[in-house]
């Protein structure tokens, strides 16, 4: 049959078949999503997978009423480097021309000043602070940006230059083109509007919010101890039918992002947020879940959990951390090739992960008695990989099942 074999499935569902059908091995990554006109996304699946797709699977993993079938699509899907070469050979001859309208010659250091990467907020792209740091590229004034916009496909600009040291992590972003700087997000049928100027998108942690909203939390309480602008306290809301969640968070900015999605994602009444620090929250004794979602490390937030936790039945810890893995002992080690290092990395990364899970168990367990005065037992239920930001650098969630014994 013609055409790339494909899954249609829903927009709003769109991300979770694509990781259900990347878990398996069937998503073919060469290649990227299309969207349709009618409101469906359609997912490129590898034509030596087909025989073994198992759709009543995957609509049990997803969403049972969610559109699910199998297409053949006679368009033409893109690649993703043929994408990446598409875009920057459009924003390439752009700039050129206005190069030489201003009497000006393209060179191959102006070539690798233009941006590779960029992130892009619906009609809004942000800029790293990597590009454009050639002394020509000022004399272009407003120009430039008009024709850099034209390049990505985007009506407004703006610049980031560095995480700021304020205690709320808020980023330096510098409004380069466009009158405001809000913006909006839909992932997982979720809204997320935010300040680029002020907020941060983790736009990485998408799989731990498709396992978050994947929960099922029906008459729980959750408490989510740095609730941004909604990350997983609207996933715990939305998704996973919480009765109840406590949001905390210390950002002002964050805090007016947070009240917004919650009225636009209709879940304000079953949300209060705290403002401010939360080790200094009032709070104990009500949790059935805490979120604990700060990296590197949340801590200094442990003791305030334990106590969050309700005394009679215990709950559920979603502890983050940044774990980093040791380096490997190569001069002990024979000449391998390249797939039995990788598998070797992985297996010690895991080994790390779970000693790092062990001693945060054995630690919890030893609040738990400090703060109640009574014996708990606490069990590692699951350690979840969300990202690397190195080789060595592992952003890890531990399940932490706590119940008094």
């Amino acid at each position: 049959m013609d055409g790339v074999p494909c899954l249609r499935v829903s927009q709003c569902h769109a991300q979770q078949f694509r990781k259900c059908l990347q878990s398996q091995g069937a998503l073919d990554q060469s290649l990227c999503l299309l969207k349709e006109s009618d409101g469906t996304v359609l997912l490129p699946i590898l034509q030596s997978y087909l025989s073994q797709l198992d759709l009543q699977f995957f609509r049990a993993m997803v969403a049972s009423e969610s559109t699910c079938e199998i297409v053949w699509s006679q368009a033409s899907l893109q690649s993703k480097k043929e994408r990446g070469r598409t875009s920057g050979n459009k924003l390439e001859e752009i700039l050129q021309q206005l190069l030489e309208s201003n009497g000006e010659r393209w060179t191959e250091e102006l070539r690798g000043d233009i941006p590779r990467n960029f992130q892009r907020h619906g009609d809004l792209v942000l800029l790293g602070d990597n590009c454009f740091s050639l002394p020509l590229w000022k004399k272009m004034n407003q120009q430039l940006w008009s024709a850099v916009a034209r390049g990505l496909g985007a009506k407004r600009l703006a610049r980031m230059s560095r995480i700021s040291r304020d205690g709320f992590r808020s980023p330096v972003v510098t409004m380069l083109l466009g009158e405001h700087s809000w913006v909006k997000h839909v992932d997982n049928g979720i809204s997320y509007e935010f300040d680029v100027t002020k907020c941060m998108f983790s736009a990485g942690n998408i799989t731990e919010k498709l396992r978050v909203a994947g929960f099922d939390c029906r008459g729980e309480t959750v408490v989510d101890l740095f609730a941004g602008i909604g990350y997983f306290t609207l996933p715990y809301l939305v998704h996973a039918g919480a009765t109840h969640v406590h949001a905390c968070e210390w950002n002002p900015d964050a805090v007016e992002a947070l009240q917004k999605n919650l009225a636009a994602n209709g879940v304000f009444d079953r949300c209060t947020i705290h403002q401010g620090d939360n080790r200094q929250l009032q709070l104990c004794d009500v949790a059935d879940q805490v979120n604990l979602g700060l990296i590197p490390s949340s801590e200094d937030s442990w003791p305030v959990a334990c106590r969050l936790l309700k005394k009679t039945t215990g709950g559920i810890l979603h502890i983050h951390q940044n774990v980093t893995s040791p380096l490997p002992n190569t001069a002990a080690i024979p000449a391998i090739n390249d797939a039995t290092q990788r598998v070797s990395g992985k297996k010690a990364d895991r080994e790390v992960w779970h000693a790092w899970a062990d001693d945060t168990a054995n630690r919890i367990t030893s609040l738990l008695k400090d703060i109640t005065g009574k014996s708990w037992i606490t069990n590692i239920r699951h350690i979840e990989h969300v990202k690397s930001y190195a080789p060595r650098i592992h952003h890890v969630v531990l399940d932490l099942e706590c119940r008094p014994s």
